[in-house]
């Protein structure tokens, strides 16, 4: 339950803050306006290259590896 309450906490803090910026006129609006998609690109980049890394340094697993040999027939 603790997780999802800091994934909730960054997704209002991430929107806060793109509501500040669509508020002010710090950045374009045309720019503004892209911040979310840039985010779900960005985040979607992320997660590739977490599952590519926890594949790189899989485990390997002999016993199990046997297990599932047997169970195959």
């Amino acid at each position: 339950m603790k997780h999802i309450v800091k994934i909730l906490m960054l997704v209002i803090a991430i929107t806060a803050l793109w509501i500040g910026l669509l508020q002010t006129s710090t950045i374009p609006r045309s720019h503004t306006w892209l911040l979310p998609i840039y985010f779900v690109v960005s985040l979607g980049c992320y997660g590739l290259l977490m599952v590519g890394v926890g594949l790189m340094n899989f485990p390997t697993c002999p016993q199990e590896a046997l297990l599932l040999q047997k169970l195959v027939p």
